[in-house]
C-alpha cells in the first residue's frame, strides 16, 4: 500500500495519514548516500583513476548499468502498451482468470455474497477485502506441486466508500461507519487460506477443502518472543500481555522454508485514535504515527482502539504474524523477536551456517531496512523445531556507507546506546520501540523501502524503495537530482562469500549498489535502466517483486501516474546479463488498483496476481465507480481479487 498522489485524492494520507511516523534521524539518507557515492565515482573516472574503479568491481554503484549492452531481454513476450482504463491488460498470447473476489466463498458452507445484506458473520466466512500478499505453498508441503496448492492472502484494509452505497467519496467515507459497518470492516481484515487447483487449465477454489480458513480482526493470536508478557504489552482485557485479537493491514509477507507464512502488519496506526499527546508514551506514539486523526471510525465505537483508554493496545500492533496454512486449527503467533515497525515484508533465506534470515522493510519515509537472523539452525527433517526459530535471534538494521559498503546493526540490549539511560530497560522495549533503537545506532534513512527479497539463484538481496516526495533541493546535486522522488528505485545488496548459495547472509556486513532509478527516461531526472529500455518499459513506484526459478524478477507497482495516462502494472527483467535492468512491461491493472503479491507456482507457468483497490480514484463511490472490474455488473462494485495469468498454450511466464 504505497503513498501515492491517487490515494491521497482519496484518503488525504501525503502528509497525515500512513507516513506520518516522525524519525529524528540525523544520519545521512539514502538519497545523500547514493549522491555521495556517485559523486566519488565520477571524480575517480575524471582523475583517470581506472583501477580504483574497477576495485569496486560489481558491487560499484551502477557497475553493471555503466558498462549495458544494448543486448535483448531474456524474455520473449511481446511487451504491451502504458494504458489506463477500466479493464486490465496482458500480452498477446495470455490470459487472466479470476481465481477469488472480495465476498466469494472460503468453503462450499459459506454464504453467497451479497452486497446489499451484508454482515459479520457472512464475511468470516467469505474472501475478505484488498488482497495484498500472496504466498503459493504446493501441495503435499515439502513438494513442487505446480497444480495443486495453498493460497495464502493478505487482506490490508477497507474502503467503505466502495464497499456500502450512501457514504461519501475518499477518506470521509471511513469516517462516517457505523458501529455494525466497523465490525464488518474487522472482518473483512486479516488473510485467506484456501486450496486452489488447476483443472482443464482452468484454477479454481476447492470449496471442500480442510485447509480454507479466514482469519480476521478479531481472531485470537498469542505473543510469543522477547517482549511476550512485557508490561507494554499488557491491557485492561489482557493481564498476561500475550493474548491479542487480530491483526491489521497486512501488507506483504513471506514463505518460510518450513511452510508457514509470516505476514507483516504495516500502517496499524491508523486504526487508532483519541488524544494520544497525552498517554505517558506520547513520545513513541509520535514516532509510530499515532496521532488523534484517525482513518477510520473504531476508536468511537470500540474502547481498544482509542489510546487514550487502552494506551498499551496499539502496542500490540506492528509485527510479524506466523501462521501455519496447513494446519487450521492453529493459533496465530506474532513473533516479537522480528521487531515492532511498519512491516513490509519478509523474506528468508536459508544461509550456508544453517541459520535462517529474514529480510524486512519499513514502509515508511526516512525509516529503515531490517534483518533478522535466527540464533537456531533450520532442520528439514524436524517441522516442529523450526516452528520455534523465529523467537530466538538477533534484529539488525542496515547502514549503507557511500563506498558502497554496508553494516548491518544488531538492536541488543546493552549493547552501544541501547541502554536503561536510553529508554530501554529490557530487550522488549527494545524491539517494542524497534525504530528510536535504529534511531540511536544511526541507521540510513531510506526512501520508503518495501519489499526486500533475496534472489534463490544470485544470492543477492533486492531493496525496493517505492518513492520519497519529502527529498528536498538541499540533498541533490549533479549525478542524482531528485528532490522530489516520486518515482523510486531499487537497490541490490550483495552479501559477502560469493553468489547463490555461497552468499554469507549472516555476515555484519556487504556491499550494495543501484539496480534501477524508476521514472520516465527524458523527463524525470536522475533514471538508471537498461538503454534499450522501450517507451512502455520504464515504470514508476516500485513495490514487490518476486523471482523466477531462473533468478529473473518481476515488479509491482504501486502508485504509477495518472496523469501520464499509465496504470499500476508487472514488468519483468533480468538481473544479470546483457538484459540487466532491462524493464518490459507484461501486464497492466485496471484503473485506481495497485497489483500485490506477485508469485510464481515452481514450474514458472502461473503468475498469481492480486490486484486490490480497483477503483480507488478520487471521486469514486459504491454507486459511481471508475471500474466495476472484475464483474462490470451494474449491480456489483468493483472487488478487490486474486487473478492467475496463464500462457494459452502452457507456457512459462515471459515466454
Amino acid at each position: 500500500m504505497g503513498e501515492i498522489d491517487r490515494e491521497a485524492d482519496v484518503f488525504g494520507r501525503i502528509d497525515d495519514g500512513e507516513n506520518v511516523g516522525v524519525n529524528p534521524s540525523t544520519e545521512p539518507t539514502i538519497g545523500e548516500v547514493i549522491e555521495r557515492r556517485l559523486s566519488r565515482r565520477a571524480a575517480l573516472r575524471a582523475l583517470g583513476a581506472g583501477a580504483a574503479v574497477a576495485g569496486l568491481g560489481s558491487t560499484g554503484l551502477l557497475g553493471a548499468g555503466e558498462a549495458l549492452a544494448a543486448g535483448p531481454s531474456s524474455f520473449a513476450f511481446k511487451e504491451i502498451a502504458h494504458t489506463l482504463d477500466e479493464r486490465d491488460h496482458v500480452p498477446e498470447g495470455y490470459e487472466t482468470q479470476v481465481v477469488i473476489r472480495w465476498g466469494d466463498r472460503i468453503s462450499t458452507d459459506s454464504p453467497a455474497f451479497d452486497v446489499s445484506r451484508q454482515s459479520v458473520a457472512a464475511q468470516e466466512m467469505q474472501f475478505g477485502y484488498n488482497n495484498d500478499f500472496l504466498g503459493y505453498l504446493p501441495l503435499p508441503i515439502g513438494s513442487s506441486n505446480s497444480e495443486n496448492g495453498l493460497l495464502f492472502v493478505n487482506h490490508e484494509y477497507t474502503i467503505a466508500g466502495l464497499m456500502w452505497p450512501g457514504l461519501p467519496a475518499g477518506s470521509d467515507a471511513a469516517l462516517a461507519t457505523s458501529k455494525g459497518q466497523t465490525e464488518i470492516e474487522l472482518a473483512a481484515h486479516g488473510a485467506s487460506v484456501v486450496e486452489v487447483r488447476k483443472t482443464g487449465g482452468k484454477w479454481q477454489v476447492v470449496g471442500n477443502s480442510k485447509y480454507n480458513r479466514r482469519i480476521t480482526g478479531t481472531t485470537p493470536m498469542t505473543l510469543t518472543g522477547p517482549a511476550a508478557g512485557h508490561a507494554r504489552l499488557k491491557t485492561g482485557a489482557d493481564a498476561t500481555g500475550t493474548k491479542v485479537l487480530g491483526m491489521l493491514n497486512n501488507c506483504a509477507g513471506g514463505v518460510t522454508p518450513w511452510g508457514t507464512v509470516v505476514t507483516a502488519e504495516e500502517n496499524f496506526n491508523g486504526y487508532f485514535g483519541g488524544d494520544a499527546a497525552s498517554t505517558p508514551d506520547a513520545a513513541m506514539h509520535k514516532r509510530y504515527g499515532i496521532t488523534s486523526k484517525a482513518w477510520y471510525s473504531w476508536s468511537r465505537h470500540h474502547a481498544r482502539f482509542d489510546v487514550t483508554k487502552e494506551p498499551n493496545e496499539v502496542n500490540r500492533f506492528g509485527w510479524m504474524v506466523e501462521i501455519d496454512p496447513h494446519d487450521p486449527a492453529s493459533t496465530p503467533m506474532k513473533r516479537t523477536a522480528l521487531g515492532r515497525f511498519k512491516h513490509e515484508g519478509a523474506h528468508a533465506v536459508v544461509d550456508k551456517s544453517g541459520q535462517v534470515v529474514f529480510y524486512m522493510g519499513d514502509d515508511e519515509r526516512g525509516d529503515y531496512v531490517y534483518k533478522f537472523v535466527t540464533s537456531g539452525k533450520y532442520d528439514p527433517g524436524n517441522r516442529a523445531a523450526n516452528l520455534r526459530l523465529l523467537d530466538s535471534g538477533t534484529l539488525h538494521v542496515a547502514q549503507f556507507k557511500d563506498d558502497g559498503k554496508l553494516a548491518w546493526l544488531p538492536l541488543v540490549h546493552g549493547q552501544g546506546p541501547l541502554t536503561e539511560a536510553n529508554g530501554f530497560k529490557d530487550q522488549g522495549e527494545v524491539l517494542i520501540y524497534a525504530r528510536k533503537a535504529a534511531d540511536l545506532l544511526k541507521a540510513t534513512p531510506m526512501d520508503r523501502p518495501e519489499d526486500v527479497e533475496p534472489n534463490p539463484v544470485t544470492g543477492s538481496v533486492f531493496v525496493i524503495l517505492t518513492n520519497n516526495s519529502r527529498r528536498t533541493a538541499d540533498k541533490v546535486d549533479k549525478a542524482n537530482p531528485r528532490a522530489d522522488n516520486r518515482h523510486g528505485h531499487i537497490i541490490e545488496i550483495v552479501p559477502p562469500g560469493g553468489s547463490g548459495k555461497n552468499a554469507d547472509h549472516v555476515a555484519p556486513d556487504a556491499t550494495w549498489n543501484m539496480f534501477l532509478v524508476a521514472g520516465k527516461p527524458g523527463i524525470d531526472a536522475g533514471t538508471v535502466y537498461h538503454r534499450a529500455t522501450s517507451e512502455n518499459g520504464w515504470l514508476s513506484c516500485p513495490d514487490n517483486c518476486a523471482f523466477d526459478s531462473k533468478g529473473r524478477m518481476l515488479i509491482a507497482t504501486d502508485g504509477a501516474p495518472s496523469a501520464a495516462q499509465v496504470a499500476d502494472g508487472v514488468y519483468l527483467a533480468d538481473v544479470r546479463g546483457p538484459g540487466r535492468a532491462l524493464t518490459r512491461l507484461f501486464y497492466q491493472a485496471p484503473t485506481g488498483a495497485e497489483v500485490c503479491g506477485p508469485c510464481l507456482t515452481p514450474d514458472d507457468k502461473t503468475l498469481f496476481l492480486a490486484i486490490q483497490h480497483p477503483a480507488e480514484d478520487k471521486g469514486s463511490t459504491f454507486e459511481k465507480p471508475s471500474t466495476r472490474w472484475p464483474d462490470f455488473n451494474a449491480e456489483l462494485p468493483p472487488r478487490p481479487s486474486v487473478i492467475a495469468v496463464v500462457k494459452k498454450d502452457g507456457g512459462v511466464i515471459g515466454s
